[in-house]
């Protein structure tokens, strides 16, 4: 008989993290129930279909596909029976006003090639960096991604670490030390934004990601980002766990140090022995805790941390297909640093930027109606809080200037070929995910809010509510957010055992 026997257990949310929590519970024996605001899965990771195109809204670039293996393989299942991975290949083709265009891989020679058409002398430098990252990668990852930080003893025992790897200076900082090419210090170091982060700011751990797309290449889900999410939620019904669309959690009720039950929109409650959170970590104690004192402290506190940029994404369907345009492009605009700036700091609304261009019909033409193709294209921008614009008027604005961009560098009759479109701002993050100042990332990525300085995998006040995802230890991203599940859920499970 399990230890966890009649414990029953509720996740709100339904992203990557809240998903992959619920299944290791369920595999675990505790009857669980996942509560979803929207009318589909997915978090961030939500889809559209609109004539015959399917936009997947993010995140499109799936790294470690280990650790989502190992939610099948915990109950002895096999994830290919559910979901499809094809290899994406180039990872990234990074493309300057210029014209100079650098592959991104894990094909050594060839990366080794790309290096040294931007320089020779580069490459015993990057040799170095990749160093640096297999070991920040084993350190902070492989060790350290799904062990929770609960108290500031935890901190201290991987402050040694933390110092050898000199944890303090910014991943554009680290890669500089190494090489000495701008653009190849640029390709180096702008995988921070992908979790959120300012690679002029970012911790050098995050160096980290270089070595796990490396070692476990960057993959696409047949049918979308979506179909993963999907086969997700099939395992999760198959090992017998309930769950409920489309009916938003407004309440949870606490006594004492503990809390007991969630109420939704519909009025439906639920009473559980444990409640995890991977909504937004602001509205998961100011809103959904807002009763408690608990909540409102917590949320007054967390609202004064810095948050990650949001994003600007333009979904577009066109006519023709783009053999010559790859999966996913980063098409650099005139300034680095300096649009870095305008983004986290000074947030305006720069008249430049760079794009993040993706293409999923190069690896999956189902994507896309017969002679068609999808796309999106991404550019980070100042959270709500700090760019304070009415969005539905510079909407418009901003994606006519995005669609002359792609179309001026790769598609020069973009707008004639344009079939259907639409776009996504940061005030859509906010009304749709209850992002706090429609945050994409929640917290931002710097040392003073890792490990034990972002929220709890536990809550240190109310003993049995517990958060998953992007707002805590490890962070944002896919691999992020799943490492967070199993964390949480070993503190979880540990605890209901009791």
């Amino acid at each position: 008989m399990s230890s966890v026997e009649g414990r029953r257990a509720c996740v709100i949310g339904a992203g990557f993290g809240g998903l992959a929590l619920a299944i290791r519970l369920q595999a675990a024996g505790v009857a669980t129930t996942l509560v979803e605001a929207r009318d589909k899965p997915g978090g961030r990771a939500y889809y559209w279909q609109r004539d015959g195109f399917t936009f997947d809204a993010g995140p499109t670039v799936i790294t470690d596909p280990k650790c989502l293996r190992e939610l099948w393989a915990l109950t002895g299942h096999d994830m290919a029976a559910d979901v499809e991975l094809l290899p994406v290949m180039p990872f990234y083709r990074l493309s300057w006003p210029d014209g100079t265009v650098f592959d991104y891989s894990n094909d050594e020679n060839e990366l080794r090639r790309e290096i040294a058409r931007l320089d020779p002398g580069d490459i015993a430098g990057y040799d170095a960096f990749l160093q640096y990252s297999a070991a920040v990668y084993e350190e902070g990852y492989v060790k350290l991604g799904a062990v929770p930080f609960l108290d500031f003893q935890s901190m201290i025992k991987a402050a040694p670490t933390l110092a050898k790897h000199q944890a303090w200076r910014s991943v554009y900082d680290l890669v500089s030390k190494h090489v000495r090419n701008e653009k190849l210090r640029q390709a180096l170091s702008f995988h921070t934004l992908l979790v959120g982060g300012n690679p002029m700011t970012a911790s050098s751990i995050y160096a980290l990601i270089h070595k796990l797309e490396q070692d476990g290449g960057v993959w696409w889900a047949r049918g979308g980002t979506n179909r993963l999410v999907a086969g997700m939620l099939r395992h999760f019904e198959r090992l017998g766990g309930e769950v409920r669309l489309h009916d938003p959690v407004v309440r949870i009720d606490s006594t004492g140090n503990r809390v007991e039950q969630v109420e939704t929109q519909s009025g439906w409650q639920g009473r559980f022995h444990a409640i995890a959170s991977n909504a937004d970590i602001v509205h998961s104690y100011r809103d959904l805790l807002g009763t408690s004192q608990r909540g409102q402290v917590m949320g007054r506190r967390l609202a004064k941390k810095r948050f990650s940029p949001s994003l600007f994404v333009v979904h577009f369907g066109i006519e023709g297909h783009w053999p010559g345009i790859p999966h996913h492009m980063i098409l650099f605009g005139p300034r680095y640093e300096g649009l870095l700036d305008d983004i986290y700091v000074n947030g305006v609304l720069p008249a430049d930027f760079s794009i993040y261009l993706h293409h999923p019909t190069v690896t999956d033409p189902t994507m896309a109606p017969e002679g068609m193709s999808t796309f999106y294209a991404l550019v980070p921008v100042a959270h709500m809080g700090k760019l304070a614009i009415d969005w539905e008027q510079y909407g418009p604005l901003l994606e006519k200037r995005i669609l002359d961009e792609v179309g001026r560098r790769l598609i020069p009759d973009i707008h004639d070929r344009i079939l259907t479109k639409f776009h996504y701002a940061p005030r859509d993050f906010a009304l749709d995910l209850n992002a706090h100042v429609g945050s994409a990332f929640s917290l931002e990525p710097i040392l003073t809010q890792s490990a034990y300085f972002r929220g709890h995998n536990r809550d240190d006040v109310l003993h049995n509510f517990y958060l998953v995802g992007a707002g805590t230890h490890p962070g944002a991203g896919i691999p992020g957010v799943v490492a967070s599940a199993k964390a949480t859920a070993g503190l979880m499970l540990e605890d209901l055992a009791r």
